[in-house]
């Protein structure tokens, strides 16, 4: 009898073993190109490497560290295909994107700051997310739930390339367009005729924006159900994470532009129609942005920040991406970045989290758009938006000034 029960009790434990091996070889979990290329110094959590140990984890997740960790000494001797080298002084690609084609690429030099400059920046943003992060006195919603509070559904901003070892938070209107450009190009998530793309600006912008094409966490839990929150917490612990981040006045009017003074049908659907029936007064709109435009009736800003002040949006439905608070994107006092990038500085800090990332020979990022919106323009945005509404908006945005050290507007807060 005792001989029977062990036996079951050896087929299960084979049965779950084989399982996880399964998930962890089969599912594209990346173990087959787990290598990593990074050399972040981070005094809190090193970037491991097989072999060395693991912090503290829950049984599950140290059994499946461990799986990653025996997979890549398995696969450090396997030969890899050799990188391809980016051609330099090669001309400048060709632009096919109307958008792209009208903004224009800024491919001027820009003076990169030194090594040691960009490491005391990334050292200092980093200090203060944590300072703020930790400081009780400082509170914004979210703020105190842990990682494994946050729905599946809030984690889909979160890209992963398992061959490089890289985590991406995408910001909407923070170059988010041309990072996913180039974490396409490096996971080779998407092929043309066969052939991974190697040109970021090859890639079409209709493919970039198709979240098909990008392995993100929320789709974590169709793949591995229950190991899926274990499995983020490796890759968290083990992969280099960044984000870039911008102004978020900045941004919002950015958000404004691009959403509502261009023809854009889903927005106008979606967004314009009942803003302009519960600010502009409006009735019986037409059915199309493009009669709507040739008939003089487009959103206003003053539309756009009653609409984000009204309690009844939240109501009804979570801000759209394009002007949801970062904090609520990316998540930054429950997920330890190793990057935090700015828009402002977008050349500098691009080009050096490519060198650390060590991938700066296969590609460059792509230039920025010479019409980018500048902070120059806040006050006229602004010039006829109500003191109080302006104050409400700070206060709604408030983490993202404080936690990314942007300063508070004060000129737009007082009369």
């Amino acid at each position: 009898m005792t001989k029977a029960r062990l036996l079951r009790l050896s087929v299960v434990l084979v049965s779950i073993f084989m399982i996880l091996l399964i998930i962890v070889y089969w599912d594209n979990v990346g173990t087959a190109h787990f290598y990593l290329h990074t050399s972040f110094s981070r005094p809190h959590s090193p970037g491991i490497t097989a072999g060395e140990d693991w912090e503290a984890l829950p049984d599950v997740d140290e059994f499946l560290a461990k799986l990653l960790s025996s997979s890549l000494k398995q696969n450090s001797s396997i030969p890899r295909k050799p990188e391809q080298l980016l051609i330099q002084g090669s001309s400048k690609p060709v632009v096919s994107n109307l958008e792209e084609n009208v903004r224009g690429y800024d491919w001027s030099t820009h003076n990169d700051r030194s090594t040691l400059d960009q490491e005391k920046l990334q050292k200092e943003r980093q200090r203060r997310l944590r300072e703020f992060c930790a400081n009780s006195s400082f509170t914004f919603s979210t703020k105190e739930r842990s990682f494994d509070d946050i729905p599946n559904y809030e984690l889909n901003h979160l890209i992963v390339d398992d061959r490089h070892g890289i985590i991406y938070c995408y910001v909407p209107k923070v170059a988010c367009t041309n990072w996913k450009r180039v974490m396409i190009v490096l996971s080779e998530s998407l092929l043309d005729q066969g052939v991974p793309y190697r040109n970021p600006l090859d890639i079409p912008r209709e493919h970039v924006h198709n979240s098909s094409t990008h392995l993100t966490f929320n789709k974590f839990w169709r793949r591995y159900g229950k190991f899926s929150r274990h499995l983020m917490k490796i890759k968290l612990k083990k992969y280099t994470k960044f984000l870039f981040v911008r102004d978020p006045f900045v941004r919002l009017i950015s958000a404004f532009r691009s959403k509502f003074e261009l023809e854009n049908e889903d927005f106008y659907q979606r967004f314009a129609i009942p803003m302009l029936k519960l600010y502009s007064n409006h009735t019986n709109l037409p059915k199309s942005v493009r009669e709507a435009f040739k008939a003089g009736l487009k959103v206003s800003f003053s539309d756009f920040i009653q609409y984000l002040l009204d309690p009844r949006t939240e109501k009804m439905v979570p801000f759209n991406e394009h002007w949801r608070q970062i904090y609520r994107l990316c998540h930054p006092c429950q997920i330890d970045y190793d990057f935090i990038g700015k828009l402002e500085t977008l050349d500098e800090d691009a080009a050096y989290l490519l060198q650390l990332l060590k991938v700066d020979r296969l590609l460059r990022f792509p230039p920025s758009y010479r019409n980018r919106t500048a902070s120059s323009w806040e006050e006229n945005w602004f010039a006829n938006i109500p003191l109080a509404w302006r104050q409400q908006l700070y206060k709604l945005y408030e983490a993202d000034f404080v936690l990314f050290g942007y300063p508070k507007p004060e000129n737009l807060l007082k009369d």
